[in-house]
């Protein structure tokens, strides 16, 4: 699932709220209504907002002139943020003819989204525009919440947080396609585990051929996702169908599920399977039938090198499988510690082929994090 939107601060709706107040003592209001603003700015910094609720309900009884109810008003709203009753607030301020920038973000938190949405738009800024962008999400608009936030980023630049909340509201929309897109893109600028985690969670939910899903486990080995005892398992179950046998035991062991019955016959099947692999390398390797076979072997083996070139000999014979050789041949390179060259196998991956999106992903981790070892 996609990372939760983050919202706004309650600092920066108070913030928004707060006035310049003139002293409540000048002669521009009479001795009442200043004692009455005083009482409720003392008390409102203080934390007692129903003390300072009723001191500015003392206030607006006693304000006649126009400068009164203005500094009440102002006054008003700032009691009122202060407690938390951001509708008030915002009814007060916009009394005291306060700039729409000011009042949106007040009734954003009220949960008055349309009004908050049409003053948001009105004052423009960066600030403006991720309140319009939340609130479409909070309403459940989730198109034009991804509107937004392409808006956002075009005039603000790929921060993580728009990333991130742009692909929530792309998920929310509906739109799988972008959100992987978005997903990615995200990770160019954070390649962090968690980011990898979710992009290759929502992958995983896929329909693909074994050989791609296999691929896709040893990218969440490589990113540090792969944790599940289930995925372990079946890490090494494809791991022993595609010939890649070498791999299976550790994955098991890393499952925890020693005493599992499959568990325990996948195993002793990976310890034959392994010493076998390793006997076949060679003449698999050879024969541009079996060449891929062999490349898997001694891939499992830890031979990257050996790998690659049995990979380039299914390649070079052009046959069915030359798209699964191309995708593990740019594994077998960042392993060996070749990113250049694994970067382009990846992108000789044709785009109808079954393991293009995997290899997607396989390049830009090679782009983003470059060679792994081991």
């Amino acid at each position: 699932m996609p990372l939760p939107a983050r919202s706004l601060s309650a600092r920066f709706i108070i913030a928004a709220a707060v006035v310049a107040l003139a002293a409540p003592a000048s002669a521009a209001v009479s001795p009442a209504v200043g004692k009455a603003l005083t009482a409720a700015s003392k008390a409102a910094a203080s934390g007692n907002t129903g003390a300072a609720i009723a001191a500015i309900g003392q206030a607006q009884n006693a304000a006649s002139t126009a400068e009164e109810k203005l500094k009440t008003s102002q006054m008003a709203g700032y009691v009122y943020t202060r407690a938390g009753r951001y509708g008030e607030a915002a009814g007060a301020l916009a009394a005291a003819g306060a700039p729409a920038r000011q009042l949106a973000p007040l009734y954003y938190r009220a949960g008055q989204y349309d009004k908050a949405i049409a003053l948001a738009k009105q004052s423009g800024g960066e600030d403006m525009q991720i309140l319009i962008a939340q609130a479409y999400t909070r309403t459940g608009r989730a198109g034009l919440a991804v509107n937004a936030y392409n808006s956002l980023i075009k005039s603000n630049g790929p921060k993580p947080q728009y990333l991130e909340n742009l692909a929530g509201a792309q998920y929310k929309a509906g739109d799988k396609k972008a959100y992987l897109a978005t997903t990615q893109r995200l990770i160019k600028v954070d390649s962090s585990p968690a980011r990898w985690r979710t992009l290759l969670t929502n992958f995983q939910g896929n329909n693909m051929r074994g050989e791609a899903r296999l691929a896709l486990y040893h990218l969440m080995m490589a990113t540090g996702t792969l944790d599940r005892p289930q995925d372990y398992q079946d890490f090494a179950k494809l791991a022993l169908v595609s010939g890649q046998a070498g791999l299976a035991g550790p994955a098991l062991a890393k499952a925890g599920a020693a005493s599992d019955a499959m568990s325990q016959k996948l195993a002793q099947a990976a310890v034959g399977m392994t010493a076998k692999a390793a006997a076949d390398a060679p003449r698999l390797s050879a024969d541009p039938k079996t060449a891929v076979r062999g490349g898997n072997s001694w891939l499992g083996l830890g031979q990257y090198g050996k790998a690659v070139a049995a990979y380039d000999v299914a390649i070079k014979a052009a046959g069915p499988d030359a798209d699964q050789a191309m995708l593990w041949k740019g594994i077998a390179s960042l392993r060996s510690g070749n990113a250049a060259a694994a970067r382009a196998s990846f992108a000789g991956i044709p785009e109808k082929s079954g393991m293009h999106d995997i290899a997607n992903l396989w390049a830009l981790f090679a782009q983003t994090r470059g060679a792994i070892a081991g």
